[in-house]
């Protein structure tokens, strides 16, 4: 048995304590041998408070509180090592708790002290059957955001939902609107970074949940595209994160020589407990999400998204800030959205000149790297006409950008030649904006690899000045 289940039956010998959910199900599931259990949750029918801080002696970890109001505790081993949250009983019985959780399959509690398993509601054989059931009826009405869980529990277990239990939740689907941001959001990420993603949506989708959740993606439904399209816009959302996901598994198979260090910069943590490859699943979900406001149709019959790159960007960081997202990741799913249209306004330039690289580098930063796996996963999933061809060519420079955005990011920008101080006493003219852009455009000059000394950068600054005094 693990480290957590025997300290927690050592410091809890004398009380009345069950093991219940999670780790129940997932051993029963196979997912988990029993020497695996490191995160725990256990009822209490004494003082929590008084067995969290004896667990805590025991197993030399530190305890504290969760809730006053609902008198939990956490009990956490030292380097995060094992984890074990107390609640109390919240009925005079075990049968009784139990019959107020949400599925079946989190409805089985084990004695601390030993004994036969509890489980009043057959949560073993829908186990078994690889089933989520309701408890009861009433489970949705208790805690609405039940119905956003089961979706997630559906696609991370790889479960069937009863149809009871489905049309349920899809009754109750309008109560999610109450419940707290932060909490449906803890729900959504982990069905939007599951293996199962895909499912995941499709079961939020299946449950009447997206336009509550998610309304920016429920909109793009039906908003067809140009004939360099074959999905609408909402099919086409989930065909990119379909790519993306499959990019993540087979980097190789696309990115060739890149794949390496793109999976390496992709697994860092970002924000909000995702990690860089999770934010990018968030991009790809929302880089389209202004094309219903924006869509138009020229007098030649094309249909056209004029800006909603940049309207998009706005978009997506409202809709990440109405689910209290941190500051940064709202801020880098809006880039990601900004930017996802470079690469393909580039394609045709091709050869691109050191000017246009830079450029495209510095528009970018810092998501350089992730909207370029963006833009390749996006062109992707665009199968309209004269597709074979305008992937490949999306893909040849993808490819070339992406060795050029990873060294940008290992490098960083190379130092001035000049400081702005500098170049105002040289040409004597005062800080402000002109200096500004005298700057920008020497920085240019020097990546492209036109000027490499103080000396040209002051004499190319020069030229600028004559030119436009002259012109």
């Amino acid at each position: 048995m693990s480290e957590a289940v025997d300290a927690t039956r050592g410091a809890l010998s004398g009380e009345r304590a069950w093991l219940v959910g999670g780790a129940i199900r997932d051993r029963l599931l196979g997912r988990r041998a029993p020497a695996e259990l490191d995160d725990l949750d256990v009822v209490v029918a004494g003082d929590t408070a008084a067995a969290a801080k004896r667990l805590a002696r025991v197993g030399r970890a530190t305890a504290f509180s969760l809730s006053d109001a609902f008198g939990a505790w956490r009990v956490v081993a030292p380097g995060g090592g094992w984890q074990v949250d107390l609640t109390p009983l919240a009925s005079s019985t075990i049968e009784g708790d139990l019959a107020l959780r949400d599925f079946t399959v989190n409805a089985i509690a084990e004695p601390l002290g030993g004994g036969d398993a509890i489980d009043p509601f057959d949560g073993r054989a829908d186990i078994a059957a690889r089933r989520l059931r309701m408890v009861s009826r009433g489970a949705f009405e208790a805690d609405p955001l039940r119905t956003l869980r089961l979706a997630r529990l559906a696609c991370e277990l790889e479960l069937a939902i009863d149809e009871d239990t489905a049309a349920a939740a899809r009754a109750d689907a309008e109560r999610i609107e109450a419940v707290a941001a932060e909490r449906v959001f803890a729900e959504l990420k982990r069905i939007v970074v599951a293996d199962s993603a895909l499912r995941g949506l499709a079961l939020v989708d299946d449950l009447a949940l997206t336009e509550r959740v998610l309304p920016e993606l429920a909109a793009l439904r039906d908003v067809q595209q140009s004939d360099f399209h074959h999905l609408d816009v909402y099919d086409h959302t989930l065909a990119t994160l379909a790519q993306l996901i499959e990019l993540e598994r087979d980097p190789a198979a696309v990115l060739g020589e890149h794949a390496d260090a793109v999976a390496a910069l992709l697994a860092e943590p970002l924000a909000d407990e995702l990690t860089r490859a999770g934010a990018l699943r968030f991009g790809a979900l929302l880089h389209d999400a202004a094309k219903p406001a924006t869509r138009g149709v020229a007098p030649s019959g094309r249909v056209t998204f004029f800006d909603h790159h940049a309207r998009g960007a706005e978009l997506a960081y409202a809709a990440l800030g109405r689910l209290r997202a941190s500051e940064r990741l709202r801020a880098h799913v809006a880039a990601l959205t900004r930017h996802h249209l470079r690469l393909g306004f580039l394609v045709h330039e091709r050869p691109l000149s050191r000017r246009a690289v830079f450029r495209y580098l510095s528009a970018s930063e810092p998501v350089g790297v992730d909207v370029t796996v963006l833009s390749i996963a996006d062109r992707l999933a665009t199968r309209g006409r004269n597709a074979d061809a305008a992937i490949a060519a999306h893909l040849e420079l993808g490819r070339e950008l992406l060795g050029e955005a990873l060294r940008w990011r290992a490098e960083g920008r190379a130092a001035s030649l000049l400081r702005g101080d500098e170049l105002s006493a040289e040409l004597e003219i005062p800080p402000g904006p002109r200096i500004g852009a005298l700057l920008a455009e020497l920085e240019e000059a020097q990546f492209a690899g036109e000027i490499t000394t103080p000396a040209q950068a002051l004499a190319r600054a020069r030229e600028l000045v004559e030119s436009e005094r002259t012109a």
